[in-house]
């Protein structure tokens, strides 16, 4: 890892310009290379969304969460804000499918290129469909995997939309 701050011995995240290639491929095929410069690296202890906006310095619910499910088999990717919970049900309506399933890690790394924990909004390998739920446009910036489980990137949530080919939708599980 080539760190390009003073902050990386202090547990802070770092800008880096490891960035994982197939992300960085897809951010120049977008005309979003300046992208790969803002690209962050998190603690290697930052595995939850909270211990992640924390080391940004943000809120979780400036952290785009990507789930990846298969709707009567096909591939497609939820994104939404870190301190929401995903309705299952809501999103099954929303596809129109009989049967939605949490998709395992086979099918996530065959249909994006990058594991789970780790699926960024775009760039994937085949064409994916991907839902975004409305919370994050309550934001003016969010961050997004960037391809590792240990990096994410910071973007406009309508950039990031556009760019992910997402439908807007309502699919955060409202709490009682």
């Amino acid at each position: 890892m080539n760190v390009t701050d003073d902050n990386a011995d202090e547990g802070q995240p770092s800008l880096v310009n490891d960035t994982d290639p197939l992300f960085a491929e897809a951010l120049r095929e977008l005309g979003l290379g300046e992208v790969i410069g803002r690209v962050r690296r998190f603690p290697d202890t930052a595995r939850t969304t909270a211990e992640a906006a924390a080391a940004i310095g943000c809120e979780p619910s400036q952290i785009c969460t990507s789930l990846f499910f298969a709707a009567d088999g096909v591939p497609v990717l939820v994104l939404l804000d870190g301190s929401a919970h995903v309705g299952m049900e809501l999103v099954r309506r929303e596809l129109g499918a009989e049967k939605l399933t949490r998709a395992g890690g086979r099918i996530v790394r065959e249909s994006t290129g990058y594991g789970p924990g780790a699926v960024p909004p775009f760039g994937h390998r085949t064409k994916t469909r991907v839902l975004v739920d409305r919370s994050l446009l309550g934001h003016d910036t969010v961050w997004a995997s960037a391809g590792t489980p240990f990096t994410v990137f910071p973007m406009d949530p309508k950039s990031l939309i556009a760019h992910a080919d997402g439908t807007l939708v309502d699919v955060r599980e409202q709490m009682a």
